[in-house]
């Protein structure tokens, strides 16, 4: 079976008109209700993070700013970063759901689980929160699985529209995390990095595998690049467990990235992660929400996503 973390507590991060909206995650619950694929799923609970935990990964004067807006009522934490005053408790839960699902896969029966959490996270650098994101759920997560299960080869997956460039900073020097990002790049596009020819530093050399892609990459293009590079990070580090920073975004119609793709194109994908997790991890695999800004494209998305992981 596979585990699934959410809560109506994810919603109260609220941002006004803003692409991360707390409709995303509506949009995503109501479809996975309607079809039935939610009652397939254990539903997984979840401790929140502590400060201390989250500090772990990030500097304190980012987490002291994230908590002290929130309780000032709100505001930005950079400019596309809104906090309201539930934001700081809401982004603490996100990780605790990531992080508690690491916990489930790696001592329970369930070999995967979805995390529909908000906000995402791996645009959170270890200093500055950005690009809607507060505090990387994802590398929380690797936390986890290294401090708790003493895990020492972790994959992070990233298929978001946009570069993690969090996640990538966090681990850059890092030799225990391969991290992998298939990303649109050029033109200014957003971030900005990831580069191909970002691969780590000192212990973590080689560790960062990036794949940037022009915008109007055929399908066809994209998959097969997918499928190379993914193969190549998992050879290069055999994980005991990935991690997959699920973004939604590059589907064709939506209005913030889009790299062309349509629904059936993440059911590939996660065919694809799942094979690897398969092969080197004993299946094991958590896989968390990130970005993905067209309600029905990210809805049916996350449906078939949900659906390969069930199989």
């Amino acid at each position: 079976m596979t585990l699934l973390y959410t809560d109506p507590l994810f919603l109260r991060h609220e941002t006004g008109r803003h692409p991360e909206r707390p409709e995303r995650l509506r949009a995503v619950t109501a479809r996975l209700a309607k079809s039935g694929a939610a009652s397939q799923c254990v539903q997984g609970g979840y401790q929140p993070l502590t400060e201390n935990e989250v500090l772990a990964l990030h500097a304190p004067a980012m987490v002291r700013l994230a908590r002290r807006t929130a309780e000032q009522g709100g505001g930005y934490l950079d400019p596309d970063s809104p906090v309201s005053p539930e934001s700081y408790t809401v982004a603490l839960a996100a990780a605790g759901a990531c992080a508690s699902a690491v916990d489930a896969v790696m001592w329970g029966k369930d070999r995967n689980a979805l995390c529909l959490v908000r906000p995402p996270g791996h645009h959170a650098t270890p200093t500055h929160s950005m690009g809607f994101c507060l505090f990387n759920n994802i590398a929380l997560a690797a936390q986890r699985a290294r401090q708790m299960h003493g895990l020492k080869r972790i994959l992070i997956v990233d298929w978001d529209v946009h570069h993690g460039n969090g996640t990538q900073d966090i681990f850059y020097a890092d030799p225990e995390v391969q991290f992998f990002s298939v990303h649109r790049y050029g033109r200014g596009f957003y971030p900005g990095s990831g580069a191909a020819d970002e691969t780590g530093t000192g212990a973590g050399l080689g560790r960062t595998l990036n794949l940037p892609l022009r915008f109007g990459i055929s399908r066809k293009e994209y998959l097969a690049a997918f499928a190379a590079g993914l193969e190549k990070a998992a050879d290069a580090i055999k994980p005991e467990l990935i991690l997959l920073s699920a973004g939604f975004d590059a589907h064709a119609a939506d209005p913030i990235g889009s790299l062309g793709l349509e629904v059936e194109d993440f059911a590939e994908m996660t065919r694809l992660v799942l094979d690897a997790a398969r092969t080197h991890a004993g299946g094991r695999l958590v896989s968390c929400l990130e970005g993905g800004y067209d309600l029905e494209a990210l809805a049916l998305s996350v449906e078939a996503h949900l659906r390969e992981l069930l199989v």
